[in-house]
């Protein structure tokens, strides 16, 4: 293999590699996007946003914008005050949200939240928290930044690409889950287990930002 194929392909890899490491892991976002497979609203639109977030930010980073945020802590505390009370009052409706046992018809759709809404909300989940910004700018722009040259492109797609694997596990695949979820049970632990994780992250970034 030609070495200039060899660097691209070893580029890729680390940018798969380190997308993958970064996004899979129970957070807000994913947390939202499994949600809406599980309920079959609106997925193609919630994991196009996803992404697309994700790859503007990617690039971003890579371009040299962790740089210039590095020089501004006002910005990641403004980002940290505001995420923190999104992910509470979100985490807080999740757990009032198990305390009524329900089952769900993935295949309804009666009552969900238009189109508008839900994107609203998929962009609340991914641009107030901060720990998208820390993994897609800085520490991806960051490692991505030091690729030579034509390189650094090469490395952003394999990040890219890690964000487009996962959304689309999470968001299409979520759908085979769906009669395990048909259970009330099984919607109240998936509620709580939400609720929780929420409300952990976010009392974790409300003392950094008042600090």
């Amino acid at each position: 293999m030609h070495p200039t194929a060899v660097a691209a392909l070893a580029a890729f890899v680390t940018g798969l590699g380190l997308g993958l490491g970064l996004i899979v892991a129970i957070g807000a976002q994913n947390a939202f996007v499994l949600r809406q497979g599980l309920r079959r609203e609106h997925v193609a639109a919630v994991v196009g946003f996803c992404l697309a977030a994700d790859a503007v930010l990617i690039v971003a980073g890579v371009a040299g914008v962790a740089a210039a945020l590095g020089q501004r802590p006002w910005l990641a505390r403004t980002l940290a005050l505001a995420g923190g009370v999104f992910l509470v009052v979100y985490g807080a409706r999740a757990l009032l949200r198990a305390r009524h046992a329900r089952g769900l018809d993935a295949a309804s759709a009666a009552g969900a939240p238009g189109l508008r809404d839900t994107l609203g909300r998929a962009a609340a989940f991914t641009l107030l928290n901060p720990h998208v910004y820390l993994d897609t700018v800085l520490l991806v722009g960051n490692v991505g930044a030091r690729q030579p040259g034509a390189l650094r492109a090469v490395f952003a797609l394999g990040a890219i690409c890690a964000s487009l694997l996962w959304f689309s596990l999470l968001g299409f695949g979520a759908r085979w889950l769906a009669p395990w979820f048909a259970r009330p049970r099984a919607w109240q632990v998936l509620d709580l287990l939400t609720g929780a994780t929420l409300l952990v992250l976010g009392l974790r970034l409300l003392p950094q930002a008042l600090a």
